[in-house]
């Protein structure tokens, strides 16, 4: 739901490209075939390893979702779970945990959308962010970025909300706003203070045993991809970004990909070619979809 730059005439036009740009852009890897055969296959949807679980909780099994595998992304409108397809992401404040339980019954596993790096005055826990840590509005009604480098303040804050993403049941957590830096946030963010900022995030998630996402931020995620378990992208096709993604592939490790101007038929081919997860959403990220 983050896309810090505008749509024009000329990205729309260069989209039509896309398919013959992105064929030569394919990571190393297996030619054509099943995504899920792809340089993930040895991380299969069920495969697990040993994670600890701050704030007193029991240890829990860190789940990795492989390359490839299909998702539905839905965070407003009624609530469909009957998509059927192995990943959920869905809103970690709206939905409780009678909901994750009861898509873990149908074979789910459950991502919890999180924003981290914006403030937003909806949430329950709006007022315990200090009034200095809140900065210019992201173009979302309702949200103003945060002073990322604040780690003092931020960190007990977050690890509050993921604590209530673990004590849901949810498998991993989707961290929205991790590109401040690169936005008008209202403070002078640099490229260091995101990455400590962002490295926080996936410890904090790891420490609770979930695995956890990099949310757009394609700039540094050669930095970043050792850190995170997965990808989540809006866009890449539409602004020709998508080889940017492929550090994620190479390790293992899933590309969630939406595109919303685009239709399926514009880039569906390119992105199974780069093995990545592909959907065509309704901005509004409702119960709608179409895999590639």
């Amino acid at each position: 739901m983050r896309k810090r730059r505008p749509l024009s005439l000329s990205l729309l036009l260069g989209s039509l490209l896309l398919v013959t740009t992105a064929c030569s852009q394919t990571p190393a890897g297996p030619a054509g075939g099943d995504a899920s055969a792809g340089p993930g296959s040895s991380n299969s949807a069920s495969q697990a390893s040993s994670s600890g679980s701050s704030g007193g909780g029991k240890s829990r099994t860190m789940w990795h979702p492989k390359v490839g595998v299909d998702w539905q992304w839905q965070l407003t409108g009624k609530f469909d779970p009957s998509v059927d397809a192995p990943v959920y992401d869905i809103d970690g404040f709206k939905q409780d945990a009678s909901v994750v339980a009861d898509l873990h019954k149908r074979g789910r596993k459950v991502i919890c959308y999180i924003s981290v790096g914006a403030h937003e005055d909806f949430r329950p826990d709006a007022s315990r962010f200090p009034k200095d840590v809140i900065g210019e509005e992201n173009g979302w009604e309702g949200e103003k970025w945060l002073d990322i480098r604040r780690l003092d303040v931020l960190r007990p804050l977050m690890a509050k909300r993921f604590d209530m993403c673990r004590d849901k049941g949810f498998d991993a957590v989707e961290p929205d706003n991790v590109d401040g830096y690169k936005n008008e946030t209202g403070f002078d963010l640099k490229a260091e203070d995101q990455l400590a900022f962002n490295r926080m995030i996936a410890e904090l998630a790891h420490d609770r045993g979930m695995s956890v996402g990099l949310k757009n931020d394609l700039d540094q995620i050669p930095q970043l991809v050792g850190d995170f378990d997965f990808a989540v992208n809006e866009q890449c096709a539409q602004y020709d970004e998508c080889a940017k993604m492929t550090p994620f592939i190479k390790a293992g490790k899933p590309v969630f990909h939406v595109e919303y101007e685009l239709q399926a038929a514009q880039f569906c081919s390119a992105t199974k070619r780069l093995h990545f997860s592909s959907l065509q959403k309704r901005k509004d990220l409702d119960a709608w979809r179409k895999a590639c």
